[in-house]
This record gives structure tokens, sequence and C-alpha cells, in this order.
């Protein structure tokens, strides 16, 4: 298991983003690295976690939850045989283009150690905007890119460091409930009834997360039986 490439890129305009600014940070590139990642701080506040990396839109990206965005090379391959087009690192905006390990099956709360310092911890799953479907060209994007529940994760800094392509990647611990990213990809997507098994993933998960699974067991708890 290991980082193939370290992508950033600047916030740039965008006629795709429903951001105030007019720009959106989803086109990434490779970098050579040592690259640093941190803890930026909380939504809304904090942009990227990966210094250098902008982020257009802070009221629904970066900040601590979303601070690193990691997308597998195998579900890249993937995605390229279905759209018979190249898919270079970076482009699905991802920081991380990672190899070997299965980030659809990863555990929220998960915790891996990157490169010799850095250790980052699985907080939830992407989910697609308009900006992603514009951006990329394809038509009814949102939609496949949901259904094939490929969606990458979004992980948290735990403990700064540098990484650089070609680090290792070393799952360190595994938390004791069976929330993995699927699981919560689908559960905040097409599936509400999941909903309730996330909150087993308890403070691995954003707060902002939490209050949408409460919203929905109060609404279900308003719902006459039949």
């Amino acid at each position: 298991m290991h980082v193939i490439s370290v992508n950033v890129g600047r916030a740039a305009p965008s006629e795709h983003t429903d951001s105030p600014s007019g720009l959106t940070g989803i086109g990434k590139r490779p970098v050579p690295g040592p690259v640093r990642v941190a803890a930026p701080g909380p939504r809304g506040v904090g942009g990227s976690g990966v210094e250098g990396d902008g982020i257009g839109d802070l009221r629904h990206h970066g900040g601590d939850h979303q601070a690193v965005y990691a997308y597998a090379r195998e579900d890249l391959d993937w995605w390229e045989a279905e759209l018979a087009r190249e898919l270079p690192g970076g482009i699905f905006g991802e920081n991380l283009t990672t190899a070997g390990i299965d980030l659809t099956g990863a555990l929220v709360g998960e915790r891996w150690r990157v490169g010799a310092e850095a250790v980052l911890e699985v907080a939830s799953a992407r989910i697609p905007c308009r900006t992603f479907q514009g951006v990329l060209g394809e038509r009814a994007w949102v939609k496949r890119f949901t259904g094939a529940v490929r969606p990458g994760a979004y992980l948290r800094v735990v403990r700064e460091g540098r990484i650089s392509p070609g680090d290792p990647i070393e799952v360190v611990g595994r938390p004791d409930h069976d929330v993995t990213v699927g699981l919560w990809f689908r559960a905040f997507t097409t599936e509400r009834e999941l909903l309730p098994r996330t909150l087993a993933a308890g403070a691995a998960m954003e707060p902002k997360a939490h209050e949408k699974v409460q919203a929905y067991l109060r609404r279900q708890a308003t719902v006459p039986a039949k």
C-alpha cells in the first residue's frame, strides 16, 4: 500500500460552481513532494490540509474532517474502462492517489501512517456535486458516480507531517464497528435507512454528519405507523 502521487491545485474560476467566490479547487496536478499536511481548522474557516492546495467553497469543502481527499488508482482504472478515457492522478480532485488499499472498505475512524511522519484518519466519503460533473464533462456524472459506490475517502490529519510520492501507507488502527466508507456513502446518498448505523463511528464522523442523522431520526419518529 502506497501513495502514487500527491496532488495539489490552486482555486480557479469556474462556471460550474455555486461558490460565492466563483472559484473551485477541484483541478489538481501531481507535485514532486514532500508536501506538508496539517489540520486546517473547522469547516467554514479551514481550507485544505495539504500545503499549497486551494479550496474554492469553504461552505462545503475543506476543514478538519475533509483535510485530505484520497482516491484509489484501482478505482480510476475502473472508471477509465467505463468512460473510455484516460484519467490521470488528481483528475477527481484527490490529494492522494493511492495503490493497494481498499478505500471503499476502509472503516470510518481507521488510522493510517503515511510516510515517516503523518497519521491520517478516515473521516467520510466524497459526495459528488455539480462542480465535479461540470469540470469532468461527463453527462449524468453525479448519478453515475453515486451508483458506482467508489467514492474515495476524506481524511482527517491526526499527526501532521510530510508526504511524498512513493510513501508507504500502513494501517495502524481499526475501530470496532462496521461503518465502512462504502456504507457511509450509501447512507448519505441513496439508502437513508442506513443513517442510524453510521452513529457507531462516533467522534470520527464530523459533527455536521451527526446532525443530519439526528434530523433523520427526528423525522422518522414523527411518521405515523401504518
